[in-house]
């Protein structure tokens, strides 16, 4: 099937769900406050696009490219980042809700997450290298082998990350987060 290009177009309130996009390719784009949740936009390719307080949670991603994608204020619970076609992966998400989500074996390096919930997220054998965690939430996120060595964690909470079964050189941490590091070991952390 022939893709579509569509470049520089805004969308505004459309419900993809009911009228889901055809394998299209969309550049410098934007998308305020549409509703992708349980549709699909598998095959499409956003490059340099922008979601703004979208609904996007449960959309098939199989083979979808995010190619410096931006993310903001968007409901996206439940979603298979490692169903996403790796060539170019590479987005931010800012006020976001990524609750139940899965970037399994993702390549997903100096990606920044703001004050976002990540609860529950599989981080499992990813690479997050040099990624920014600020002021996020990642109670019961699951970092297993996942590469996480130069990220910055110094503002999140929540976490629990086993140095021993990841790779976390130079990652950053304060030391109200510290416990995170030590949660295997059911230690009584307090502080005084």
């Amino acid at each position: 099937m022939e893709k579509t290009y569509i470049e520089n177009k805004a969308f505004h309130k459309i419900d993809f769900k009911r009228n889901p996009p055809l394998i299209q390719e969309y550049e410098n784009c934007s998308f305020r406050n549409c509703d992708f949740s349980n549709g699909s936009i598998a095959d499409c390719h956003f490059t340099d696009c922008e979601f703004l307080d979208c609904n996007i949670s449960l959309a098939n991603l199989t083979n979808t490219i995010f190619r410096d994608v931006n993310f903001r204020g968007c409901k996206m619970l439940g979603l298979h980042f490692d169903h996403c076609n790796n060539f170019g992966l590479s987005f931010t998400f800012d006020d976001c809700i990524l609750n139940h989500s899965t970037f399994f074996k993702k390549k997903i390096k100096r990606t920044t997450f703001t004050n976002t919930q990540l609860l529950e997220v599989d981080f499992s054998e990813c690479d997050l290298s040099s990624s920014i965690f600020d002021r996020c939430d990642l109670t019961g996120a699951v970092f297993y082998n996942t590469i996480i060595e130069k990220a910055d964690f110094r503002t999140s909470n929540n976490f629990s990350i086993d140095p021993e079964i990841n790779r976390i050189k130079k990652a950053k941490f304060s030391v109200y987060g510290l416990s995170g590091l030590l949660v295997k070991h059911d230690l009584m952390i307090e502080n005084s």
